[in-house]
């Protein structure tokens, strides 16, 4: 007696055997639902925020009022292709890389702070 034969008792084996074969590409169905679900709701909404993060990094103008992934709040003195001076207090700015940008604030929202 074999492992085989305790999983799958053989008289269910040759009952199997005798009917007609399955369909191979029914069998991958279920992989490609998944695939596509994984897609419509992981891949697509992270493709799409990334995208929207890269448009707003590209306008980026001196003088906006920007938001920090460290949650720091200023004004953007400087651009250069890989770094930003922003001013987050008078005559105190500090260098930042432009992907930490996260946020665009409207115009006039430090002040009223």
């Amino acid at each position: 007696m074999s492992l085989l034969d305790i999983l799958i008792s053989p008289a269910a084996a040759q009952a199997a055997t005798g009917g007609a074969q399955p369909n191979p590409l029914m069998s991958l169905l279920p992989l490609v639902i998944l695939f596509v679900v994984f897609w419509f709701l992981l891949l697509r909404p992270q493709m799409k925020r990334a995208k929207e993060h890269r448009e707003l990094l590209g306008k980026l103008q001196k003088g906006d009022e920007v938001v920090t992934s460290g949650g720091m709040a200023g004004r953007i003195e400087d651009l250069s292709d890989s770094f930003v001076t922003v001013e987050i207090a008078d005559k105190v700015s500090v260098k930042v890389q432009r992907g930490a940008i996260t946020a665009v604030l409207p115009k006039g929202t430090l002040k009223s702070a």
